[in-house]
């Protein structure tokens, strides 16, 4: 599918609309075989010895030396790998982009292994695998599924050169907690928007046909819970009642098989001391029995081994028993399915029709991706050169990086910043780096093709241009003298930017911290030069919700850019001097203090809420800060003013079963064009089970002319009402609800309605 909008439109007043339910889910792609291929797969399953089926179970990486010596001949891991191959000892390879050498594996497979069962080449193919991306979370900041799929579709289209077929993502854990790392992986903290953002990553990874070249099976992950990880602690325990596992952390995984996934991941956590990866009721009563899921699950980088670790399993043998008997498929990298699956069945241990079902939903899935039609299907060597960083990609990735851009302050409209008559000073480690423009899960791309920001700006204000570029410091180190040559900077110009955050590997995988602001010796950069008394805007990079302190408060202008990828440069200055206006909006809440932790807008009640900052006494509050965010979710200015007039509905009372019409009007009172993102909130007064104090619902994207006013209208369904109740039904009470559409989750004017 070419790289063009995929958006519907809707044309209200003059001004362009994107409204959620214009984009379609589209099953067909991922339809698992019907009655003809299922006696194919029979046929095969008959025929496999146990062995072959362990092999179909067991996932892992491929060498990465595959050059091969003409006197010795391949290297030894190599020789290994051919010869697993051979023996169909495993269901296929991650890790490698060489697709010659995947080709040559795959010959192996289909004509010289003893029933031709093709392999399938997996990849972390997370936001891009050449041409990078913004991280997801930053992505998600955009507010925009259109932009995801086209992004994902991109990335597909890409990796369908290096010989991939299967990618481990899109990452739906709703992280509600900025200390986890893995925050920048996903898409936040609010279970509607991840669950929307998700299905248009998993169409896009996929697309329209899962079989042609560039179809990649998409992989959704962790399931499930993973963002509830106890204290933000990558890898740790988590307890959550029935009733959070069901509305916030299961929605986006039932919301991506709906968009087709045939695959998904099971977590590194436990839920209430059951170990994911052998979490029977996870895996098979949820998955398999209420939601009819007909792919496959792979375990997380050896997480069934890991059982043993839980104290969940006593030996590998345990481990591989609980593992398969839950329903987890197919083993990444561990090698314990190989090794223990064929002894298990023999000794009766292990029932051979729970190792026939796994092996029949990893064939299935083979098909799906039309492999044994086709196992050379994205091998081809002469495509990596035209699909790698084509102009549309590198076009798209300037696109995503400012849409995912998020102006946090704009005290004095000190932003968009002029091209002429001013001179600059850009300060900071960031401000000519290649290194930390990607962010985690982005090894495969190419870093000399990035942009930086003093490249962009160079090429946008043109030679002659008053401005100059100090690195003052590292990600990780001051600089002797670094501080003293930032002072001169700033002072000898008449507006500073300084580039500042966390380095790429604070964020990511393992990468959980008790501190989420910026690192101190940048922090004390920025002291130094807001204390210059000149006017100053603050470029955030980061992948998480930050807790900002000191001066940094007091910049004119404070910037979210997160880890924008291979257009970081020219995405930063789109917004910077105006030639775009910016209209990202906060998929997490920044926090006044890391102690906040878990921290997240839509918290249910409490017996004694703090209604205003100056009750102080026996309220549910800390003693150092009020409850409210540094920065809501939802939060993000542009660069005209808009006023959100009174929520209005087309009634006052609904029946259940009925629909309702919300609508406001939003005034642009500025000098510009507006990109707004309205949104849609509502609360349930009384409940059988107390809910949040908002629950975001919709969102539509609205350009407003400079002067202008615009109608938004969203259509109210019946399950918009609904919550999970005790028993895990998803029905609504009767009674009150109020309703806004707002700028962000703390704001707009609302109104009411009675359900009965």
């Amino acid at each position: 599918m070419p790289l063009t909008l995929q958006r519907r439109h809707l044309l209200m007043h003059g001004a362009a609309t994107l409204v959620l339910a214009a984009i379609p889910v589209d099953l067909s792609a991922a339809r698992i075989s019907e009655a003809a291929d299922r006696r194919f797969v029979e046929s095969l399953l008959r025929r496999m010895t146990i062995d072959e089926k362990a092999g179909q179970l067991s996932l892992f990486t491929a060498p990465f030396a595959t050059e091969v010596n003409p006197v010795t001949g391949p290297p030894p891991r190599v020789k290994e790998v051919q010869a697993m191959v051979r023996a169909g000892g495993a269901i296929g390879f991650f890790g490698s982009h060489d697709p010659a050498f995947l080709r040559s594996l795959q010959k192996i497979a289909v004509e010289e292994s003893r029933l031709r069962i093709p392999l399938i080449f997996a990849g972390d193919v997370i936001h891009g695998l050449r041409t990078i991306y913004p991280t997801p979370l930053g992505e998600a900041a955009s507010f925009d599924p259109d932009l995801c799929y086209r992004t994902a579709r991109a990335t597909a289209q890409e990796a369908s050169g290096f010989g991939l077929h299967w990618f481990f993502a899109p990452m739906v854990d709703v992280a509600r907690d900025q200390r986890w790392g893995r925050v920048t992986e996903g898409a936040g903290e609010d279970p509607w928007l991840v669950s929307h953002l998700s299905q248009a990553r998993v169409r896009g990874f996929q697309g329209p046909d899962l079989k042609a070249e560039d179809g990649m099976l998409a992989c959704p992950k962790h399931f499930a819970a993973y963002g509830a990880v106890e204290g933000g602690m990558d890898y740790n325990s988590v307890e959550i009642s029935d009733v959070a596992l069901h509305q916030v952390h299961l929605p986006p995984f039932k919301a991506a098989f709906d968009a087709g996934a045939l695959s998904v991941m099971s977590s590194f956590n436990d839920i209430g001391g059951v170990p994911s990866t052998g979490n029977r009721h996870l895996l098979t009563d949820i998955l398999r029995g209420q939601w009819k899921f007909p792919g496959l699950v792979v375990s997380d980088y050896e997480s069934e081994k890991e059982l043993i670790a839980h104290g969940f399993a006593g030996d590998e043998e345990d481990a591989v028993i609980k593992a398969l008997t839950a329903g987890c498929d197919v083993s990444m990298q561990s090698g314990l399915y190989n090794k223990h699956i064929p002894a298990l069945v023999r000794s009766g241990r292990l029932p051979i029709r729970i190792v026939d079902e796994a092996v029949r939903r990893v064939l299935r899935v083979k098909q799906a991706l039309g492999l044994f039609e086709n196992p050379y299907r994205s091998l081809s060597p002469d495509r990596r050169a035209q699909v790698e960083g084509t102009p549309a990609m590198i076009a798209l990735a300037r696109e995503a990086a400012r849409k995912s851009i998020v102006l946090l302050k704009n005290e004095g409209d000190l932003l968009p910043l002029s091209k002429s008559g001013k001179s600059f000073a850009f300060i900071g480690p960031y401000v000519s780096d290649t290194v930390h423009a990607f962010g985690a899960w982005a090894a495969t791309g190419d870093s000399r093709k990035v942009v930086t920001l003093e490249e962009s700006v160079r090429s946008t204000l043109g030679a002659g241009a008053r401005i100059s570029f100090t690195k003052a410091c590292t990600p990780t180190q001051p600089i002797d003298g670094g501080i003293d040559a930032a002072i001169a900077a700033a002072t000898a110009a008449d507006i500073a930017v300084l580039f500042v955050g966390e380095s790429a590997t604070r964020s990511g995988e393992a990468a959980s911290t008790v501190s989420i602001t910026i690192p101190p010796h940048q922090q004390a950069l920025v002291e130094a030069v807001v204390a210059t008394g000149k006017p100053t805007v603050v470029l955030l990079k980061h992948g998480r919700g930050l807790a900002l302190t000191g001066e940094c408060l007091n910049a004119q202008a404070i910037v979210a850019t997160w880890f924008l990828g291979s257009q970081t440069g020219h995405g930063i200055t789109d917004i910077l001097f105006g030639d775009h206006a910016p209209q990202g909006r906060l998929p997490v809440s920044f926090p006044q203090s890391a102690g906040q932790q878990p921290y997240y807008y839509n918290h249910r009640p409490t017996g004694r809420p703090q209604t205003n900052p100056s009750q102080k006494s026996h309220k549910a509050r800390y003693l150092e800060v009020s409850n409210e965010a540094l920065f809501p979710f939802g939060h993000g200015l542009g660069y005209s003013p808009i006023s959100y007039g009174p929520t209005q509905l087309d009634r006052d009372t609904v029946r259940k079963g009925g629909t309702l019409l919300v609508r406001a009007t939003l005034t642009n009172s500025g000098k510009r064009t507006q990109h707004e993102v309205a949104q849609l909130y509502i609360h349930d007064r009384v409940a059988s089970i107390t809910q949040p104090v908002r629950v975001l619902r919709n969102i539509q994207h609205v350009d407003i002319e400079a002067g202008q006013s615009h109608m938004v209208e969203f259509e109210l369904r019946p399950g918009d009402l609904a919550h999970i109740h005790e028993d895990l039904a998803n029905e609504a009470d009767a009674g009150w609800f109020d309703i806004w559409i707002a700028p962000d989750a703390t704001r707009g004017i609302s109104a009411s309605v009675r359900l009965i």
